[in-house]
């Protein structure tokens, strides 16, 4: 660590969930982080974040390049094979490096200076903090830019409808079965009261489903998007103008940037949600952030924004200074990195 402005790695797989959370911390800490996607070879992938030995040999950048110094003042990683990288970089920078990793890393949180991670992943220690759900970036100044940027949103029928759609995981699945019985209530709704959908896809829904769900919205006023065939990715113009959302119950990172907006969201589980997702619902559920779809549109008040990236920066910030304040008093006040 020098007396320069401290710098961040924002670490990940490549996996949008697993990079949104990385850079969302990065961000409410202040930085600008260099985003570093990260591939291993194997049984370095297979084995991440446990096998060590010779590990340095098989990472390397989404670009082909291996990691090398100067080693960042902070990496934040999130995923399996990010935590590997993040364990390393504690080890390569001689502790120079605080190391803070994102989710379960599926060995002693020891191994870093500090994990941060949901409670439904169960985690325990001194070094972690639990949040509630996927950290994001979702707050009231990038919600106002998104208006902004999809200002023509503001013409879609009231009211509008965000409806994220995910893909099957072992906790729950989407599949053509399910989506009929979600298309048969939407459309229901939409002969009641109007409106329209704003539908968004992620990249694990099939292409064989994206076809069935853009004929079957091609009936109701609104906008689809299913990826760059379609335009610019519209997500934060359809959270930003959405009256309410609807997402599919698979993705914490969804479900936890859609309880951000502090707007109604609504989920179908026809079948029980299994494993830690299924704690994940009731901790929600219970605050009164996610409702089901087919509870009545007249619920009980309207919580605050689920807002946790902020105040867990907070908590990593005030972790990292005390951990490092000797050789970071003298440039504390020169970053907001680290202003207190």
């Amino acid at each position: 660590m020098t007396l320069s402005t401290p710098t961040c790695w924002a670490i990940s797989d490549g996996a949008a969930g697993n990079e949104n959370q990385a850079v969302a911390l990065a961000r409410a800490l202040g930085f600008a982080p260099r985003v570093l996607r990260v591939r291993l070879r194997q049984p370095w992938a297979a084995l991440a974040p446990r096998l060590t030995l010779g590990a340095s040999a098989a990472i390397r950048e989404e670009r082909g390049e291996a990691l090398a110094p100067p080693w960042p003042d902070l990496a934040i990683g999130c995923g399996r094979r990010a935590a590997l990288v993040t364990r390393l970089l504690r080890e390569w920078s001689a502790r120079r490096c605080y190391a803070v990793q994102i989710l379960d890393p599926r060995i002693d949180s020891a191994a870093f200076d500090l994990v941060v991670a949901p409670q439904h992943d169960g985690i325990d220690g001194d070094n972690v903090i639990r949040s509630i759900g996927a950290l994001n970036t979702v707050d009231a100044d990038w919600l106002a830019a998104g208006r902004a940027r999809f200002s023509d949103f503001a013409q879609a029928p009231a009211p509008r409808t965000a409806v994220l759609i995910g893909g099957s995981n072992r906790a729950q699945r989407i599949d053509e079965a399910y989506l009929d019985a979600l298309l048969d209530r939407l459309a229901a709704r939409h002969a009641d009261e109007g409106g329209s959908f704003l539908v968004s896809l992620s990249r694990r829904t099939p292409p064989a489903l994206a076809d069935k769900l853009r004929r079957a919205f091609a009936a109701f006023p609104g906008r689809f998007w299913s990826g760059d065939a379609d335009g610019a990715n519209p997500y934060a113009g359809y959270l930003g103008w959405a009256d309410r959302i609807v997402v599919t119950p698979d993705s914490v990172n969804m479900i936890s940037e859609a309880c951000a907006t502090g707007k109604p969201v609504y989920t179908f589980a026809p079948r029980a949600i299994e494993g830690k997702l299924a704690a994940f619902h009731a901790e929600l559920a219970g605050s009164g952030h996610l409702r089901r779809l087919d509870d009545p549109l007249q619920g009980p008040p309207q919580p605050p924004p689920l807002a946790e990236t902020a105040a867990i920066a907070e908590l990593v910030r005030e972790r990292w200074k005390a951990a490092d304040a000797p050789r970071l008093a003298s440039s504390a006040d020169r970053t907001r990195g680290l202003s207190g």
